[in-house]
């Protein structure tokens, strides 16, 4: 991709993000936002913007990338336009692992250490279906056991939370559909730990990623080994899903659609698709955030609620295709 498209998708980013730190219930000028964030004032507007939007849209920058490069990584590896950590059970899992970290009271730093166990259960779990189904390398098999591990992962966090406080279980729903409402920026240090690490060992793993989107038995004749750098890809994508699940809940579709919009600019090699997915996912899920907040004020709609209303109509397509 040429340099002006990266530039274009850099200044993309950084618009929306100063567009979501202006736009709100109050509406903050420009040259306040910058006021606020450069200086050191005590006004209302320096605080909502220090205190609130900043580590808001700072949570959604790395929950987009994370999910972005996921879907990107798991589209490759697996030959199959429609995968993605939601419809693959990935997200899913791992929301049980994190609601399951939370009811045991663990902090920030490990809850995406339980996300990804669930994360690596649902993965397992699905290709178990798909194997008794006796189509494991069929990805239309096995991208329907992915929605049937979640929706199985949904009804046991609706297990678990059945005997929870109302307040709890108000908490945990409004989790579940997806939010960068709460963001601190201690939980924003451990996604970003999870999700630059995650992703620059994806980067590494692109020119692999290259050859197994081939096919397995032509990267096999190109000398690579296939199980073993499907094994790494699945778990690198699984743990920056996980990370973004106990970041922000549950936010679908991401990581359906940024790949693709990314192959639309031409870009083909798979470390540039990582990077580039990175920046779009961001800069979707930045500016999905917004649309959550100014669509019905001064109530908030879901993020994962505005997602799924992108990327729902965006998979039909591309399922009437891939069928």
């Amino acid at each position: 991709m040429s340099a002006w498209r990266w530039a274009g998708l850099v200044g993309a980013l950084l618009v929306a993000a100063l567009l979501a730190v202006s736009v709100g219930t109050i509406s903050i000028p420009i040259s306040e936002v910058w006021h606020a964030l450069t200086g050191a004032g005590d006004s209302m507007p320096d605080v909502i913007v220090r205190t609130l939007r900043l580590p808001r849209v700072t949570l959604a920058i790395f929950v987009g990338a994370g999910l972005g490069m996921s879907g990107a990584a798991l589209q490759g590896t697996m030959r199959n336009p429609l995968a993605e950590p939601y419809l693959l059970g990935v997200s899913g899992g791992a929301a049980v692992g994190a609601v399951l970290g939370s009811a045991f009271g663990l902090g920030p730093a490990l809850l995406p250490l339980t996300a990804f166990a669930g994360a690596i259960v649902a993965v397992v779990a699905a290709f178990a279906v798909a194997r008794a189904a006796g189509a494991r390398g069929d990805p239309r098999v096995l991208l329907m056991a992915g929605v049937v591990v979640g929706a199985f992962a949904n009804a046991a966090i609706m297990v678990v939370l059945a005997n929870a406080e109302p307040n709890t279980v108000r908490n945990a729903l409004w989790w579940m559909m997806g939010s960068v409402a709460e963001g601190t920026w201690p939980q924003i240090a451990t996604l970003a730990i999870y999700v630059v690490t995650g992703g620059a060992a994806l980067v590494l793993l692109g020119r692999h990623i290259d050859v197994l989107s081939l096919g397995e038995d032509a990267a096999a004749g190109l000398g690579l080994d296939v199980d073993k750098t499907i094994r790494r890809v699945f778990l690198l994508a699984s743990l920056i899903a996980a990370a973004t699940v106990a970041g922000a809940g549950l936010v679908g579709f991401v990581g359906l659609v940024v790949p693709h919009l990314v192959r639309a600019a031409g870009v083909r090699r798979h470390r540039s698709l990582l990077v580039g997915s990175a920046l779009t996912g961001a800069t979707l899920v930045v500016l999905a955030d917004v649309l959550g907040r100014v669509l019905r004020p001064p109530a908030e709609l879901p993020l994962g609620a505005v997602t799924a209303l992108i990327g729902v109509p965006f998979f039909l397509v591309k399922l009437r295709r891939f069928v």
